[in-house]
Formats: C-alpha cells, structure tokens, sequence
C-alpha cells in the first residue's frame, strides 16, 4: 500500500475530485479525514470507505471558518496520529457557480472575499493546522489544488483564477519555508475534469459544449477525478520524496498549445 501509516486530511471531500481521492487514499492505506459542509455527503463517503476496507471519518467544517478547519485537523491528529498528509481541495463551490463571480467591474466585494475565504484563506489556515503535526512527524506532503484557469485564463470568474494563482504563489513559497523540516509542499493544476457534478453533466450534454472541450486536450478522453486523485496519491507517497515547490499539471495536455484556426499547414505549404 502506497499510503500505509499515513494519516491525511482532504478539505472539500465529499464531492468530486476530493470524494474520489478520499476513498482512493483510503485504498492505499492512509487513514483519511474529509471535510464539508453536508453531513448526508460526508457520512456517505464515510461508508464508502468503509466499504473498501479503509479508515476514515468525516469532520463538519466550513473552509471559510478558521477555527472549523483547524479543528478538523486537531480532530484528525486525536483519531489517528501526526497529519501527514494535506490535500487543500475546496472551494466556495456557491459563489463560483452563482454568476457572481463574473468581472471585475461587476465583482461584488462580499462574493469576492467568499471566494478567497474558501480558497486561499482555508489552504493557509489548513496548512498552519497542520505544520505543526509534519513538523512533530518529521515528515509532511502538502497538496494544493489549483486550476488551468489561474495559469491560461478563462473568460469571467476573476476572483477564482486570483484566488488559484495565489496558491500557484503560495505553494512555492512554503515549499521554500517548510523544506527543511521534511515537509514537501506541491500543487496540482488542473484542466477540465468530468468530477459527475449536474453541472458537468449538464455540460456534456451538449454536443457543441463537449466538442469544444474534446478538441482542447490532447488526449482521446476527457479527465476525470480519479486521474486528479492519482496524481494526489503519487505526491502524497514516498515515491515523491524529492517532488516540491512544483506544480504537476493533469489536463490532457491543454495548456501545452496554443488555440488556432483549424487550418491545414501541410496542404497550405504544398500551395505553395
């Protein structure tokens, strides 16, 4: 098992990328504790794991409360030891999908600090939690889940791509702090992924939507969680003993490219 005797705390775990890695560490052997706002959400994915012969708890919290999250994971070192594992996945999933977070011109303040709660604000206070317990371990990985959007932007949602792009900023710089004291600090930027929520399918659902988003990336299938999960795993194990202050990007090779008309090079050059 990969992640044998590690213990690891996944915010926003009970839907999409960070449901599919709880229970995908779990199956590795790490000893997981997940948070989120839905009690029903929570305790499912509790039971999954259950069900594939892991250990795991979900803990209530708001990414956005300070003392919520630094909670989960005191909880966490009380059930199962030293946190050595953090994985800093969620987002104020509300205010993203809401239409508030447009443009700038259009930006309401309160949405904007929402969204920075959620996101940098929760990976910081997260993080500060958990220092304290890889420091106590002598070892630590700290994952953090950014998007393509804060490196190749997208149209509208400026407050979720700054809030990505300081966690791109974030990262190395704890990385550079925290080296020393066996702790490896990383983010994973990530492309389109099919996490199964409505909206996806939803999306997916059109033709012309899923046709834009096929012609993107570069590989013959579209992402899903559990492509963004292994890639958590992997930086989560010993195997990436000497992996930080990077940034792993899993997005079938979409930002490798630039977007341009479909012509046809060859045939243009045989003109002449």
């Amino acid at each position: 098992m990969r992640l044998k005797d590690k213990v690891a705390v996944i915010t926003g775990g009970t839907k999409g990328i960070g449901r599919v890695t709880a229970i995908m560490m779990a199956q590795q052997g790490a000893k997981v504790v997940l948070t989120g706002r839905t009690e029903e959400a929570g305790r499912e994915v509790e039971e999954r794991i259950r069900e594939v012969g892991g250990t795991g708890m979900f803990v209530r919290a708001d990414n956005k409360i300070e003392a919520d999250i630094s909670g989960a994971v005191h909880k966490a070192a009380e059930a199962y030891g030293p946190v050595t594992v953090l994985m800093n996945n969620a987002i104020a999933s509300d205010d993203v999908g809401s239409g508030g977070d447009s443009h700038v011109h259009d930006l309401d303040t309160n949405v904007l600090d929402e969204i920075m709660k959620a996101a940098l604000y929760g990976t910081i206070w997260a993080s500060k939690a958990a220092i304290p317990y890889m420091r106590q371990a002598g070892v630590g990985s700290i994952i953090n889940i950014s998007a393509s959007s804060s490196v190749g932007s997208i149209p509208g949602r400026p407050a979720y791509q700054a809030s990505k792009g300081a966690i791109n900023s974030l990262t190395r710089q704890m990385a550079f702090d925290y080296g020393k004291d066996g702790i490896r600090v990383n983010t994973i930027v990530v492309g389109f992924t099919n996490t199964g929520s409505e909206n996806f399918r939803r999306m997916l659902s059109d033709p012309q939507i899923k046709g834009a988003f096929e012609k993107l990336v570069l590989t013959p299938y579209l992402g899903e969680s559990s492509d963004i999960a292994n890639g958590a795993i992997y930086l989560a194990s010993d195997e990436a003993k000497y992996v930080t202050g990077t940034m792993l990007t899993i997005d079938g090779g979409a930002l490798c490219h630039q977007s341009q008309p479909e012509l046809d090079f060859v045939a243009l050059r045989a003109r002449g």
